[in-house]
């Protein structure tokens, strides 16, 4: 009798080896897309926070204790936030600082109407409601272009002139932390993602006083 029953337990333990063995390929498959998609909404929550708080302090200045005018796009040649840190690009890479995967590789255009352009000497392009806050893209390592329309050219406030719409976009380009196309069957559905990269876009528009 307990020959048998010994006989029973081995045969039900190799049946649940080979269980499994079959099911553990495709569970390692679920677990390791789900830490992908993870991270793909996480760098998502992270960018859209910074493209906020970004475009919330483009139009502080004469509002706050701190400052009169509002604060610039950034510095010209590579940004320097130890020496520089008063400006909008900074903020945008101090907030993805720690938040996500080289926080430097992004590219910031800041379009506010502290951003004067050098021929004009405006803060602004266009006129009546048709009036623009003029823009300049950043990056960590070029710093600021030269103050312009900008391409393609931003919103214009509702109530043009009388108030001005600043924006701020932030792009980032990442890749998952699990490479190789089995691992990203999620993300291969979305348009940004493509080769175990993702390039995402964040627009954040907030208005001030017009000058």
């Amino acid at each position: 009798m307990n020959r048998h029953f010994s006989t029973r337990i081995n045969r039900s333990r190799g049946q649940s080896l080979v269980e499994t063995a079959l099911i553990l390929p495709l569970l390692i498959l679920v677990v390791l897309n789900v830490v992908n998609l993870a991270y793909f909404f996480l760098v998502t929550v992270h960018l859209t926070g910074a493209a906020r708080s970004s475009a919330l302090y483009s139009i502080e200045g004469s509002y706050t204790p701190y400052a009169y005018a509002q604060p610039g796009a950034g510095t010209a040649g590579s940004i320097n936030c130890s020496t520089s840190p008063n400006n909008v690009s900074c903020l945008v890479f101090q907030d993805l600082t720690n938040s996500v995967w080289n926080p430097t590789g992004a590219t910031v255009r800041v379009c506010s109407n502290s951003n004067i352009n050098s021929t004009t000497g405006m803060g602004t392009n266009g006129s009546g409601a048709s009036q623009l806050s003029n823009c300049e893209t950043c990056t960590s390592t070029s710093g600021c272009s030269a103050a312009g329309a900008g391409s393609p050219a931003p919103s214009a406030d509702p109530e043009a002139p009388y108030f001005v719409a600043n924006e701020v976009t932030i792009q980032y380009t990442f890749y998952t932390l699990v490479p190789g196309p089995i691992f990203n069957i999620a993300l291969a559905a979305t348009p940004i993602c493509s080769g175990g990269s993702c390039t995402f876009t964040r627009i954040a528009t907030m208005r001030s006083m017009g000058p």
